[in-house]
């Protein structure tokens, strides 16, 4: 993923793990103008990733901080970029963003030129502003709307982006029918899981990664762990009852994955990592969006191509590493083919044989995946057979889950 204007926001979520990331790059110009990606590295990065992809269609993901800030000069700038460099291959584009600049030009631009759109919103009035802020510290639910209704007006094809976090996590059904009844019918759900040392360490920055050793605590913000299993198994419930087939959700689609044997679409939940690389504004690649620490960083694609640097021996042992580093513990756990340990930024907890490298949000995991197993099951048995998953609905009862391995054909 790209990240054209770095970590610099218009907004101030007090969540946000990427806005310290300025302290990367001491010096730069104030405002958010000195950040925007040079033409000249924006030019070089759309040509070595056309170069390096061998697909008959290219997707491009741009993210921040806040993509929207460059203003729609750029993106135009983007697209034409693309044209040139495509050889008549079709080009698609993702963008995520807080919403609040979008209006009918934006959402213009986004419908001629095909751009899905990610919008990041946390659930209703009260529980987004509760975190999502802007400079002046001032709730922005009603600008994220009114962006959302521009998409709307102009049929542009968007989804949402939801962190779940200490407040909303204890409101999910109230998140899920919000989202649904804004018109999403594709989502994410994020946990936050951050932790912060008391002062900061020689790269500036408060957050730290899994293997940090010094002193640092879970934040006041970060989901619990028992919680967001609650969470999802409570959207999950309302979900497999009536919007199987309507409703996406993201972590509902690659559980499927898992139980119909595909690999997960997902790279938190797959076996190895290293496949979601972010660019920096001024070209410098990282391992890792949760990555982007001086010792992840690969090089820079202006002195190095960029497929030199994705497939570089660094990166391959950062992608291999989330296997060979997962315990014993969770190596034998009976649901680690869905799992696989996570993201590895989370795992920085004792096994109960004190081996490190549990992940955080382990009893979440567990509890949610042992929760859909029987589902999941029945709706891999329909794929299988060439039928429609969204059977499922047929059978459930409120009370019990249906006969693993059941067909209502049988």
């Amino acid at each position: 993923m790209a990240k054209p204007i770095g970590p610099i926001c218009n907004l101030d979520c007090k969540y946000c793990f990427y806005l310290e990331k300025e302290g990367l790059y001491p010096g730069k110009a104030a405002g958010h103008q000195g950040w925007a990606m040079p033409d000249d590295v924006l030019e070089a990065y759309i040509r070595h990733y056309l170069a390096a992809r061998t697909a008959p269609s290219i997707t491009f993901t741009w993210q921040g901080g806040e993509p929207t800030l460059l203003g729609l000069d750029y993106f135009r700038r983007v697209v034409e970029l693309q044209r040139k460099h495509a050889d008549g291959r079709p080009i698609s584009n993702t963008i995520q963003t807080n919403g609040v600049l979008l209006d009918d030009r934006w959402a213009e631009f986004f419908h001629d030129n095909r751009f899905l759109v990610g919008i990041s919103i946390d659930g209703p009035r009260e529980l987004h502003d509760h975190y999502r802020v802007n400079k002046g510290g001032q709730p922005t639910f009603d600008a994220v709307i009114r962006g959302i209704d521009c998409l709307k007006k102009y049929a542009v094809e968007f989804n949402t982006l939801s962190v779940v976090h200490r407040e909303n996590a204890y409101h999910p059904l109230e998140v899920y029918r919000f989202l649904r009844e804004i018109g999403s019918g594709f989502m994410q759900f994020i946990p936050v899981v951050e932790r912060i040392a008391p002062s900061p360490g020689p790269d500036g920055l408060h957050r730290v990664g899994p293997r940090f050793k010094g002193a640092a605590e879970v934040s006041e913000w970060s989901v619990e762990p028992a919680q967001y299993g609650e969470f999802l198994c409570a959207i999950f419930d309302d979900w497999v009852r009536r919007d199987v087939g309507r409703c996406f959700v993201q972590i509902f689609d690659v559980a499927l994955e898992s139980w119909y044997g595909m690999p997960q679409g997902l790279c938190i939940f797959r076996e190895t990592c290293g496949a979601a690389l972010a660019l920096e504004h001024n070209g410098d690649l990282y391992s890792c969006d949760h990555y982007v620490f001086p010792e992840h960083k690969l090089g820079n694609i202006m002195d190095v191509p960029l497929e030199s640097l994705v497939t570089s021996a660094q990166q391959r042992r950062f992608g291999m590493g989330k296997r060979t580093s997962l315990p014993k513990y969770c190596r034998e756990c009976d649901v680690r083919f869905a799992c696989n340990g996570e993201c590895p930024k989370h795992r920085f907890l004792e096994t109960p044989e004190g081996e490190p490298g549990l992940n955080y949000l382990c009893a979440a995991y567990k509890r949610f995946f042992h929760h859909v197993a029987p589902y999941m099951e029945f709706m891999a048995n329909e794929l299988k057979h060439g039928h429609a998953p969204a059977n499922v609905m047929r059978w459930h009862p409120l009370a019990s889950p249906p006969p693993a391995g059941a067909s209502p054909r049988a």
